[in-house]
């Protein structure tokens, strides 16, 4: 008998996630899953994909986003399918959009602004509510959910300058409980941003006690990644350990030119500590960053972009120089005026960020900002630029290692069971790419913009990605973690 699928690739040169070597083969679909791999015969589909001259690989895992209301208010997602990610992990740096049992301060709390200037998406007033409406309204792509610790803060403390009270920490600790309960993957902190700043190491290990029963992780954007970032390693390394929980590195970079080369010594002792507790990292490949806009983060970039402002929004775009050329005024003043704003920082050096990618352990995260007017190129452009860019043009890596870091290494690290990998009964998170065309197209003066070379991309089975446009459907499911 004649076996039937839902979806068949057929000829395709399959990159299974793990860093295998490519083979060729085709591969079958039924229902959500991978049914099979290799020679499937005279079988027959509903939906037949030649994959001809095309790699098939693991829908990309966006190990760091702030995708946490894009799910929600433009769920076709196409920011992230459009360059092959099927999976997005959200909640970083602190930030999550739940819980929020009060009304959100107006104006909205740096950095919390980042996800919702105006504040109106902060109305979760549990974790469960959110997860409850991600599950009733899916997006195109899964998603693994983090909650804040500088959102908890908020939640929690009326003067964020200091340190929390004990009972303000217990607080945090049931909105921590409840959090992971609803299907938290763990906690974030953001510690290098003002509502987490006056946390002391002992608050943050207090909060997330709760991790090790419920088997969470432990995510930080840490306080410092510029003259300070041994310091601040060292503390993450301490955090992790006195919770008793795997650690992940955000957005791992040493900024400022006098800290230019210093990731042999961090990427040194990342490697050494992995040999006594969890750690892995995540990075984007760039040498900008971006985030809110503020006077000491501007002090130490040769080159500031403005992404949105509140103020004065008709300079969203505009390199600050250009803005205080047209204003008048210090560059502090400048700043002032347009603020609450957002912005990229160039101050990292290439060679540092080649190093760190370049990095067996390293995973890839966009840390884009979805609702910047003028965002980071790296919104819409990460996981491309890595194949095309730094793979294929640099060979910084092979196509095999580069997708690894994408799919299964990530799918290990965050403990999301059959995702990252191509193998009979994992999911059917797919995509379909031109190894030989795949790269960015979004630069930093036309940051929105559809990489080249993804052909297709399926999640949970269905084409969410085809033809250069999203094809409407959104399977996306709110992933647990497993330890």
């Amino acid at each position: 008998m004649t076996e039937h699928y839902d979806v068949i690739i057929r000829n395709a040169s399959i990159v299974d996630g793990t860093g295998a070597d490519r083979f060729e083969g085709h591969v079958a679909i039924k229902g959500d899953r991978i049914a099979s791999i290799g020679a499937i015969g005279d079988a027959t589909a509903e939906t037949v994909l030649d994959a001809t001259g095309l790699v098939v690989a693991p829908g990309f895992i966006d190990a760091h986003t702030h995708d946490d209301r894009l799910l929600l208010s433009d769920p076709d997602m196409a920011p992230k399918v459009s360059q092959g990610v099927t999976t997005v992990v959200g909640g970083n740096c602190g930030i999550s959009l739940a819980p929020m049992p009060r009304p959100i301060p107006d104006p909205v709390t740096p950095p919390l602004n980042l996800l919702d200037e105006g504040g109106r998406w902060y109305r979760f007033p549990t974790f469960a509510a959110y997860v409850t409406e991600l599950e009733e309204r899916p997006a195109a792509t899964n998603c693994a959910l983090l909650v804040g610790h500088s959102t908890l803060r908020v939640a929690t403390m009326d003067d964020l300058t200091q340190p929390a009270s004990p009972e303000q920490i217990a607080a945090m600790r049931v909105m921590v409980v409840e959090a992971l309960e609803a299907g938290a993957i763990g906690v974030s902190t953001g510690l290098a941003y003002a509502p987490a700043i006056g946390s002391p190491t002992e608050e943050v290990i207090e909060i997330c006690e709760p991790l090790r029963e419920h088997g969470g992780l432990y995510c930080t954007h840490m306080r410092d990644e510029g003259d300070m970032v041994v310091e601040s390693l060292n503390e993450t390394f301490r955090i992790g350990r006195d919770v008793g929980v795997p650690v992940v590195i955000s957005h791992h970079k040493v900024v400022g030119a006098r800290n230019f080369g210093r990731s042999v010594e961090t990427l040194k002792l990342i490697e050494c500590q992995m040999a006594t507790q969890e750690i892995c990292l995540d990075c984007y490949p760039y040498a900008a960053s971006s985030t809110i806009l503020a006077p000491h983060l501007a002090a130490n970039a040769t080159r500031v972009t403005v992404t949105w402002s509140k103020s004065l929004p008709e300079f969203a775009g505009w390199d600050l120089t250009d803005i205080i050329e047209k204003l008048g005024g210090s560059q502090e003043e400048v700043i002032q005026r347009l603020l609450p704003a957002g912005a990229v920082y160039y101050r990292m050096d290439e060679g540092d960020v080649e190093r760190i990618l370049a990095f067996d352990q390293t995973m890839i995260g966009s840390d884009g900002l979805p609702h910047d007017e003028k965002p980071h190129p790296r919104l819409w452009g990460t996981f491309p630029r890595v194949l095309g860019h730094y793979s294929r043009k640099r060979r910084l890596f092979s196509l095999e290692t580069a997708i690894h870091k994408m799919t299964g290494l990530t799918a290990r690290n965050f403990g999301l069971p059959d995702r990252g990998v191509i193998r009979e009964g994992a999911f059917a998170d797919l995509v379909i790419l031109d190894p030989e065309t795949v790269d960015e197209v979004a630069t930093y003066d036309r940051p929105i913009a559809a990489s080249r070379g993804i052909e297709t991309v399926l999640v949970n089975g269905k084409v969410v990605w085809a033809n250069g446009k999203p094809s409407g459907e959104r399977p996306g499911r709110v992933l647990r973690r497993q330890a």
